[in-house]
């Protein structure tokens, strides 16, 4: 038990303020504030040292400087599950830190709750990335995911991704508890500041994207079916990060074909802050998102939550949260059963993804309407106290004591 009578969690995860990049990291977040309320919450994360109290940053060991990434990954995780000793339930998120909470299980006798963000399995074109250390990042999964008290799946997609990929995991294992958003810190921005330094014109109409430049996202689809797109219409995009250099080469390759062609292609490399993604999302006619691999796809829930219509690939746990034909359009895809989420048909899928943007750019008002009920359902249904009492629960449920 912890010293202060409440039960203490122990979060593990790869990414914390100020070192996010992804939605893994925004949830871990706002669960650990919220989650504060509740109990004692403890964080351990990769990276620098942090100032903020009961956070507890790692390092890679020096000893595997040069090593593969993954096993770099691996050398922190046992650094980190030395550090739980305490804790009365340690909760892992992502495979950078599943062999951490697997560890600490076995070490220090705790139930490890596992929140499934993504599945490896579920994206080979990482051996791109990691090379033989993708069999490492698949086996801390695995490893966890099959041993682990409790996993938790951000979507009802998610779920079904985990039983499918783990068959061993017994079912009654997976709850659903989906992401959130902060509606007080992502809500409309109608100033133009933020949009006029960066080069965008709030009278022009505009399509944007926000995200990693990596296959699970499918930028490249969106490059291509911009080609489509009216005269007036401008594409931002807030894309960096790349996975490898055959990506961004080709995502260059797209963006330079595109400006060769028509005015308004707007590409920020860099991480912005939140409050100027906010005012960017604000003032966007339309955010679009065309990952192929989604397990529930945060960003379209803080677009929602700025009043912007979404149009979406219908895969994963997209469906759970943009409503179709209520808060946006969702583009149908064929996808592959061999774990990447390519396409069966590309170029329809580009096609249709360029016809479902056009035809919302043609009618203003439905974007208007479906941006106030975005923000609604984003209110009503997504709030972080709610996913915090929630995941509280899961605790409890695997008999962690405090």
């Amino acid at each position: 038990m912890s010293d202060s009578a409440r039960l203490r969690v122990d979060l593990l995860t790869r990414e914390y303020p100020p070192e996010v990049y992804g939605g893994a990291g925004v949830h871990v977040e706002y669960l650990a504030r919220e989650l504060r309320r509740l109990a004692d919450v403890r964080v351990h994360c990769f990276g620098a040292p942090r100032d903020e109290p009961g956070v507890t940053a790692y390092a890679e060991p020096a000893a595997l400087a040069g090593a593969n990434a993954a096993l770099r990954t691996m050398g922190v995780d046992l650094e980190m599950a030395a550090g739980t000793a305490g804790a009365d339930v340690v909760h892992s998120h992502t495979w950078y830190a599943n062999l951490a909470g697997h560890t600490a299980k076995l070490l220090h006798g705790v139930p490890h709750v596992v929140t499934a963000h993504s599945l490896e399995p579920l994206r080979p074109w990482k051996a791109e990335q990691l090379g033989g250390g993708y069999a490492l990042s698949s086996w801390c999964e695995r490893v966890a995911f099959e041993a682990a008290d409790a996993i938790v799946a951000v979507s009802d997609g998610m779920r079904r991704d985990v039983l499918t990929a783990y068959p061993e995991v017994n079912p009654d294992k997976v709850r659903v508890v989906h992401n959130g958003i902060d509606t007080a810190q992502y809500t409309p921005d109608p100033g133009t500041d933020v949009v006029e330094r960066l080069g965008i014109d709030p009278t022009r109409p505009s399509v944007v994207y926000v995200g990693r430049i990596t296959r699970q996202k499918g930028l490249p689809y969106l490059l291509r079916a911009a080609r489509e797109l009216p005269a007036d219409t401008q594409l931002v995009l807030l894309a960096g990060a790349p996975d490898t250099p055959e990506i961004a080469a080709e995502v260059e390759g797209l963006v330079a074909e595109l400006r060769a062609g028509r005015s308004g292609v707007v590409w920020i490399a860099e991480m912005l802050p939140k409050h100027e993604v906010i005012q960017v999302l604000t003032h966007a006619t339309i955010f679009v998102c065309p990952s192929v691999y989604e397990p529930m796809g945060i960003v379209n829930l803080e677009a929602m939550a700025c009043e912007t219509a979404v149009v979406a690939t219908a895969t994963g746990g997209i469906p759970e949260v943009v409503a179709d034909g209520e808060t946006g359009l969702l583009v149908p895809i064929e996808q592959a059963g061999d774990g990447s989420g390519r396409p069966l048909d590309p170029e329809r899928f580009v096609a249709d993804l360029a016809a479902t943007i056009n035809d919302l750019l043609a009618d203003p008002k439905r974007g208007e309407e479906f941006g106030l009920a975005g923000r609604r359902r984003a209110v009503d249904h997504f709030s972080w106290d709610t996913i915090a009492q929630r995941t509280l629960e899961v605790y409890r449920s695997v008999g962690a004591a405090g």
